[in-house]
């Protein structure tokens, strides 16, 4: 038998259906996506970006890092200054920071370790020998260094006497016969303070002595690797 033909209240029920709960669906908005599962980013977070990004630029700006100095109104730029600096000074300024580390790593490697009070020390002990008209921040501004750079200098040369000057022996005559050739050039007065002078001096000349050699194993047994052409 043929199958009987939906009556067309069935087939205008079922449609009604349909239409119906398609309207239940939410629609998306204008500009939304088609899965509605994401919404649109409200405008007052681009402007706090974008306020973010201008707030930064300008800092960059003001700390010279974007634009170095202004010549007639044309500008610097940082990016070009740090080329021209790298280009002439960089392999100069890693190699200086390459044997830092190097001394560094041996220091930590002995166990040895310098104090802020043995900086202190040292360096008070410098000032002495400048004389009363000559003042250290002078003498700084006069090399091109700040305080900072000078303390890590300094730290760094004790470091290295520590690490050399241990197996150093003086002898009392050797302090004798220093003192008899450079008893002018000494700044204490009284024979314990020559004394003590003396030998530091003579420590001085015996590391430098021993500095090359070392610092040349201590760079072969290294493993460095130069990035920078």
């Amino acid at each position: 038998m043929p199958k009987a033909k939906k009556s067309v209240k069935a087939v205008r029920k079922h449609e009604m259906i349909d239409t119906k709960t398609e309207d239940l669906l939410p629609r998306p908005e204008p500009g939304e996506c088609d899965n509605c599962t994401c919404r649109r980013t409200p405008k007052y977070v681009w402007v706090a970006i974008g306020l973010l990004i201008v707030t930064i630029l300008v800092y960059l700006g003001t700390k010279g890092y974007l634009v170095a100095a202004m010549v007639d109104g044309k500008p610097i730029f940082g990016w070009n200054l740090n080329a021209l600096v790298m280009s002439r000074f960089g392999k100069q300024t890693l190699e200086s920071i390459i044997s830092e580390q190097l001394v560094n790593n041996a220091a930590g490697k002995a166990g040895v370790t310098v104090t802020k009070a043995d900086v202190d020390g040292k360096i008070d002990e410098l000032v002495k020998t400048l004389g009363p008209n000559v003042k250290l921040e002078d003498l700084l501004q006069y090399q091109g260094m700040n305080k900072s750079e000078f303390e890590g200098q300094v730290k760094l040369q004790l470091t290295v006497e520590k690490l050399l000057g241990k197996d150093v022996v003086i002898a009392d005559s050797e302090i004798d016969e220093y003192l008899l050739t450079n008893k002018d050039t000494l700044v204490a007065t009284d024979e314990a303070g020559l004394r003590k002078e003396a030998s530091s001096a003579l420590l001085s000349q015996k590391i430098s002595e021993k500095i090359q050699p070392w610092f040349a194993q201590l760079k072969e047994k290294a493993s460095v690797v130069r990035l920078l052409k």
